[in-house]
């Protein structure tokens, strides 16, 4: 199915918000679709889920964020994972024209609101499909429209989507105190799914977890 703006998303049947965009190949100028998605991994991505072989290995630690110029940041002053060291941290990829993206946004919202005096830290990582998604102005105007508080990184150059071979907008890393990965989500999210129960239940745990 194509979605505005030559988007192909990944679509559970009759059910538009359960699903995840996938990122276009970019050598000259083109965005070829990537069509070699097994049937069985796009049923899971449908649910949300990401197969196993694609989680994270036990004690893999998250890399380090890799932008930290000033005008990288929006919302914080540049960070470094290594600083969030005894927070569980909540990584959502996103792009500002990515509808599954920011219908995310009200959950992610709420999620950030009621857990940061937990101990949950969320960073928003925009990594951009289209040439005018790459203008830091038009990202912190997006930031501003949607409401979004959290520290949020500008990955302009994809380094931080290859450092965790992320490869669907919207995505969702969780990150232990002990900074190594632990779990990985993909796809539209609201308050009351299935994927936000397990997101928030993964959370849950993770902020119960000794350092």
């Amino acid at each position: 199915m194509i979605l505005p703006g030559a988007r192909r998303c990944i679509l559970a049947a009759k059910v538009p918000v359960l699903s995840a965009c996938n990122p276009f190949h970019r050598d000259v100028g083109m965005r070829i679709a990537w069509f070699s998605i097994p049937i069985v991994a796009v049923a899971a991505l449908a649910l949300g889920v990401i197969p196993i072989g694609q989680q994270p290995r036990a004690g893999e630690a998250a890399p380090e964020f890799t932008h930290q110029a000033a005008g990288d940041w929006i919302n914080s002053a540049p960070l470094l994972l290594g600083s969030l060291r005894g927070q569980v941290v909540l990584i959502d990829f996103w792009t500002f024209d990515c509808w599954n993206c920011y219908r995310s946004f009200p959950w992610l919202n709420e999620v950030h609101e009621r857990l940061a005096r937990h101990g949950l830290q969320v960073i928003g990582v925009h990594s951009p499909e289209f040439l005018h998604e790459h203008e830091p102005a038009r990202v912190a105007a997006k930031v501003r429209e949607f409401k979004l508080e959290h520290p949020i990184m500008i990955d302009n150059d994809f380094s931080y989507w290859k450092a965790l071979n992320n490869q669907y907008w919207p995505s969702f890393y969780l990150i232990d105190k002990r900074g190594q990965l632990r779990y990985r989500f993909a796809g539209e999210t609201h308050r009351g799914d299935s994927r936000a129960r397990e997101i928030e239940q993964r959370i849950g745990e993770l902020v119960a977890e000794q350092p």
